[in-house]
């Protein structure tokens, strides 16, 4: 016979898999409503779940939205760590970095649902403002740690203030961010991603590195 234990682990994997179902149905809805507002009774539906399970994982659709937006922001904010732990040099996993930020804005595969994180309906839904605050920190923790580096290596000779430097670089990627997405262009968005790295390696002082 299954032990207490086996009862609640298997309880604890079906809910998980139950919240799962609901964030992938409300992530197939919005896309194929391009953004626009999807009732939680059609995101069910797409679940093939009911109200009751809703609830048991989300107070309110806004919720949702909040989890949608970190599971996004959290895969892509591990896939930019990971990347930037092994990289040969400083200046190269800041390269990455801001490439493969700037590469969300027209990568077919991913730009469909970083629209969807600033579409209308999600930009609406309490507590955006926050999720959208603790992504645009990790994106300053992950360059402050790569100036570090650079500092600790003697790459970047004219960092003074990392916590500074990694502000002003991550609001001028935001920014580049924001402006390929209403443009969207590979070209563009490899020449904008060009601009912020040789920006950024000019004011760490390693401008004898290339863009």
């Amino acid at each position: 016979m299954a032990g207490r234990e086996d009862l609640e682990d298997g309880r604890g994997t079906a809910r998980r898999e139950e919240r799962a179902r609901i964030v992938d149905a409300a992530s197939r809805c919005l896309a194929a409503n391009a953004g626009a507002t999807v009732s939680v009774g059609r995101i069910l539906d797409e679940a093939g779940l009911s109200t009751r399970a809703f609830y048991r994982h989300f107070g309110s659709k806004d919720d949702l939205l909040g989890a949608l937006f970190r599971k996004d922001a959290d895969i892509f904010t591990a896939e930019m760590r990971a990347a930037a732990a092994v990289a040969a040099a400083p200046a190269d996993a800041l390269r990455l970095l801001v490439r493969g930020t700037l590469r969300l804005t027209w990568d077919p595969r991913r730009r469909g649902r970083v629209l969807l994180m600033v579409s209308e309906e999600a930009v609406r839904a309490r507590g955006y403002a926050a999720e959208r605050a603790r992504i645009d920190a990790a994106a300053r923790t992950l360059i402050a740690g790569i100036i570090e580096r650079g500092r600790a290596a003697g790459d970047f000779p004219a960092v003074r203030d990392v916590a500074a430097d990694a502000g002003s670089i991550g609001a001028l990627l935001r920014h580049a961010v924001d402006e390929q997405l209403a443009r969207p262009s590979p070209d563009a968005a490899r020449a904008a991603a060009d601009r912020v790295v040789g920006f950024a390696l000019r004011a760490l002082g390693g401008a004898g590195a290339r863009p």
